[in-house]
């Protein structure tokens, strides 16, 4: 999909330059005071698990109007910051939002008992049939963020030509497409910080888990892992039937499958994210339905933005509205033709 018009461009907000301050300041400044009135949905998987979806529906909507799916990234869920602002900007105007919570996650807790992980393209199919009970006849935009992105991103690809649901298009921020790479980067001794909060987040919810479901795989192990690889090399791979992390990073891992992609696409990453190195999207092939744009800063799922450029400085969610606004227009049956694109730094 070729990137037709400007694209804004991300400049940073004075007190936060830098990608690593970006990613801190996102989460820890205030969000805004939205007041929760989605409807829950529980979705019950083939194998028992079940999701939940937090239905937010504008008050004049009506089948046949847009509708967005909201999937959340590693130890988040359906009240992570950019989801709850997204889905309260989206509604007010006029999209219908499903903010889902991963197997295990948010209002999920303790109703699954296998783990989420970055290829679970199957939760995010049952989820898009799900909605389409709710909504039939309506263009599904997915949208995923980090872990998320990935899993939108590689079913994508999966699909190829073939359809899903009502799913129109996709939209993946900060998406970790090269799982081994991510790995990588997150192990480095600058980033230990935040390997060591994500373990330490990821055991504290496999502890709570094993509290609700006793049965639950994965309880025991012989040494606590210490990292994000040692975590997936000791529990996500061997109870998900990877065998070991090596070959979940492989397997799971979208970049493969963007060449396959049809539907139009979005990645929006940034050259100063600390866990996902950009240079993957400069080197993965990818079909012309892809339009890859590469921030010059924005840290992980941060971009703050200096004032005055958008209403507020949550750039990444006007980019969300801004796509919205441009898949809108786009006629239910196009496609764009196959070929490469390289991506864009904005």
């Amino acid at each position: 999909m070729s990137g037709n018009g400007t694209f804004p461009r991300f400049r940073p907000h004075p007190l936060a330059p830098g990608g690593d301050l970006q990613t801190i300041a996102a989460v820890y400044l205030p969000q805004g005071g939205h007041v929760y009135r989605a409807k829950q949905h529980r979705l019950t998987l083939e194998d028992g698990d079940q999701l939940v979806l937090h239905d937010d529906c504008p008050p004049h909507w009506s089948a046949g109007d847009r509708a967005a799916l909201l999937m959340h990234g590693l130890a988040g869920c359906y009240q992570s910051g950019y989801m709850v602002r997204i889905a309260a900007k989206l509604t007010v105007r006029g999209v219908r939002v499903f903010r889902l919570d991963l197997r295990g996650c948010g209002a999920g807790f303790g109703l699954a008992r296998w783990p989420y992980h970055s290829g679970r393209t199957e939760d995010a199919v049952a989820a898009l049939q799900f909605i389409e009970q709710f909504c039939p006849g309506s263009p599904v935009s997915m949208i995923g963020f980090s872990l998320s992105g990935n899993i939108a991103l590689k079913l994508c690809g999966e699909l190829g030509e073939v359809s899903c649901a009502g799913l129109s298009d996709c939209l993946a921020i900060c998406p970790p497409i090269d799982l081994r790479a991510c790995s990588a980067r997150l192990g480095a001794r600058r980033n230990r910080l935040y390997d060591r909060h994500f373990v330490r987040m990821l055991l504290r919810q496999l502890h709570e888990k094993h509290r609700q479901i006793a049965d639950a795989p994965g309880a025991d192990y012989a040494h606590r892992p210490r990292t994000l690889f040692e975590f997936d090399d000791t529990f996500t791979a061997p109870i998900c039937g990877f065998g070991d992390a090596e070959n979940y990073y492989h397997t799971a891992s979208s970049a493969l499958g963007l060449k396959n992609i049809r539907l139009p696409t979005r990645i929006i990453a940034a050259a100063d994210d600390p866990m996902i190195p950009s240079e993957v999207f400069r080197t993965t092939a990818a079909s012309s339905s892809v339009d890859i744009r590469i921030a010059e800063g924005g840290g992980h799922l941060g971009f703050l933005a200096r004032r005055g450029d958008d209403p507020d400085t949550r750039w990444i969610d006007w980019r969300v509205v801004d796509w919205i606004n441009e898949v809108t227009t786009l006629t239910p049956t196009r496609r764009a033709s196959d070929g490469e694109r390289t991506p864009s730094t904005v």
